[in-house]
């Protein structure tokens, strides 16, 4: 459809993108703020080294259960509402967690946050790639990545102020508020995520329901009206609605069995495959236990928090330059580029843990890697999952392609939040980090072997990829 590119209504398309980015923003904060609050809560609780990964890990149980019927979910009731139930799990967690009486209350708010977490990872990706034509589609699903750096950054910055606040001396005159910013401040680090939660909520109330899922439906008529807002041209859009449909064909159903078909089967394998592997290669231990990692290395814990800030600073300033870059380099290339830098900055921080004290490396050593490696990983794994993921299967089983590989995601970011302390402890920092740099090896092999190139491809381009010998 190259006539298409001269009639695209871009504005249109990037401000339906950023209101179900916002979803990643959520997700970015609720993930990253327990980052803040692991010692007072443990301190708090009285809590062993196996309830603190407990505590951090419950969130991804509800991941894992969001993820487990977002897709279908989102298959049968549209991406919209979806969206719109995610947005209330994270309303509820908020509150649960600001007023929470006791350890098991705080654990079951912050699974049902997990819960809105696993939803949007799978659909605000999904629907910003089905209003999206193709040369913009990777500039516009990576703003979702960028909402959830931007979320991370949020949580530092919120836990990094709250905590300085709560040191001030204020004083409320309600007990639940002198909890919740001063005596508790963890109670308002986690509350917080309340608030984008209710404008999450008002945003995608407004929005219009992905126009290929309409098709799916058989709503060709609500699908053409998204289309023409798109594409701007009658002829243009009608020409992308009969596309669509000739892809689609008459299923208008989704089943569990088509993702046994073999061009299908594959591309699920591949995608479940790079998403588990992505989470043993660190990124989750640095961004959930930074803080902790930091104050092993000697920082104070004020400074171990202003250093979380500047990685998370680094990370948010990296995907924004994934953004503009992502259309342009491709995603396999990023992927090249980024993970030898991941693996280069994982080795040389499990040297400073290892001998860094005995050749006299200082903290600035380890600041700086830590830095590269958010950088590496940004730019490349971070910028490029969720678009793989969101662009590499038939519509017809987008939604539950997406479940698999967001439960295979969830399950391994579980594994790595539940195990983490216990390999800090058990298996030294560098030997954690030896570890998560020897992962990246089998992730850039199934990149470089068995995925194709999409940048720049219709997703029904796509499609006909893994299913032309069907």
């Amino acid at each position: 459809m190259e006539s298409v590119k001269q009639n695209i209504n871009f504005g249109y398309m990037a401000g339906l993108s950023v209101v179900a980015a916002l979803g990643g923003f959520l997700f970015g904060y609720d993930a990253a703020v327990v980052s803040g609050t692991v010692s007072q809560v443990a301190s708090q609780f009285a809590l062993d080294e196996l309830q603190v990964g407990w505590f951090v890990g419950c969130a991804l149980i509800g991941s894992i259960v969001g993820v487990a019927f977002a897709g279908k979910m989102s298959d049968s009731c549209g991406r919209k509402h979806t969206l719109l139930a995610a947005a209330l799990f994270f309303a509820v967690s908020g509150v649960g967690c600001a007023f929470s009486t006791s350890f098991p209350m705080l654990v079951v708010s912050r699974m049902i946050g997990g819960i809105g977490i696993g939803v949007v990872s799978i659909v605000s990706p999904l629907y910003i790639s089905e209003i999206s034509v193709a040369r913009y589609r990777g500039q516009l699903v990576s703003l979702y990545q960028l909402a959830v750096t931007i979320g991370f950054l949020g949580a530092y910055l919120a836990n990094y102020g709250l905590l300085h606040f709560s040191q001030s001396g204020a004083a409320f005159g309600s007990e639940w508020m002198h909890r919740i910013f001063v005596s508790e401040v963890w109670r308002g680090m986690l509350g917080l995520s309340g608030v984008p939660a209710i404008l999450l909520f008002v945003f995608i109330y407004f929005i219009p329901e992905s126009p290929r899922w309409l098709v799916l439906r058989g709503r060709d008529d609500r699908a053409l009206g998204v289309f023409k807002k798109v594409y701007r041209n009658d002829a243009d859009a009608r020409a992308q609605l009969a596309e669509t449909r000739s892809v689609i064909g008459s299923e208008t159903r989704s089943d569990w069995k088509e993702l046994l078909r073999p061009g299908i089967l594959k591309a699920v394998i591949i995608g479940a495959a790079i998403a588990i592997l992505g989470q043993f290669m660190g990124v989750n231990a640095v961004l959930y236990y930074g803080p902790t990692i930091f104050e092993q290395a000697g920082l104070s814990g004020g400074d171990a928090l202003f250093s979380q800030v500047l990685v998370g600073i680094v990370n948010a300033v990296t995907t924004i330059i994934a953004v503009f870059i992502i259309d342009r380099v491709g995603r396999k290339t990023l992927v090249y580029y980024g993970v030898s830098g991941m693996v280069v900055s994982l080795l040389l921080i499990g040297f400073y843990f290892q001998f860094g004290e005995s050749v006299g490396l200082g903290n600035t050593f380890l600041l700086t890697f830590f830095l590269l490696y958010v950088f590496c990983c940004a730019i490349s794994i971070s910028a490029v999952i969720f678009v793989f993921l969101s662009e590499m299967y038939p519509t017809r089983v987008r939604g539950m392609a997406m479940s698999v590989a967001g439960f295979s995601l969830w399950v391994g970011t579980y594994l790595v939040g539940q195990l983490t302390p216990w390999l800090l402890h058990n298996a030294t920092p560098a030997g954690t980090f030896l570890i998560f740099a020897l992962m990246c090896v089998p992730y850039i092999l199934i990149v470089w072997k068995l995925m194709p190139e999409t940048t720049g491809k219709s997703l029904e381009e796509i499609e006909r990829y893994w299913t032309k010998d069907n």
